[in-house]
């Protein structure tokens, strides 16, 4: 199970995906070679041996990359596991490439500010602890 933040141009002014239009169609983000690049430049230890789907293993994180088989990206997924340091790769990852994202777990716009982004990660975090619980108590 992962935290997804799903990375696309947003409409401006946006706060949530109940505010995208029905009929919205997000432009390009660019082309993928373009993106792994930007990626790999702030994480060289990244793996896209397979360009559709990435891997970044780094102490208490690891997130794959979902950017599919098309070159000229529309939208792309990363799949975050671990520790209280994720969220802070992830804002890096997102400010490196100058792109925003929506927070899976929030159904916002993935926020920056440090305890904002924390929010979402351990919304995330409390479901995760929920739905694994393997003494099956769910109260």
């Amino acid at each position: 199970m992962s935290w997804d933040i799903i990375v696309l141009n947003l409409p401006p002014g946006i706060k949530s995906i109940d505010e995208i239009p029905k009929d919205w169609r997000p432009p390009l983000l660019g082309p993928r070679s373009q993106i792994i690049a930007a990626i790999a430049a702030l994480y060289p230890q990244c793996n896209f041996g397979d360009p559709s789907w990435g891997t970044l293993q780094l102490p208490g994180c690891l997130i794959e990359f979902s950017l599919g088989t098309d070159e000229e990206v529309e939208s792309f997924a990363m799949h975050v596991r671990g520790d209280d340091g994720a969220p802070d790769i992830v804002s890096r990852i997102l400010s490196g490439l100058g792109m925003p994202a929506i927070d899976s777990s929030t159904g916002g716009i993935f926020q920056h500010d440090p305890a904002l982004r924390a929010e979402g990660f351990n919304r995330w975090r409390g479901f995760r602890d929920y739905v694994t619980d393997a003494s099956g108590d769910r109260s």
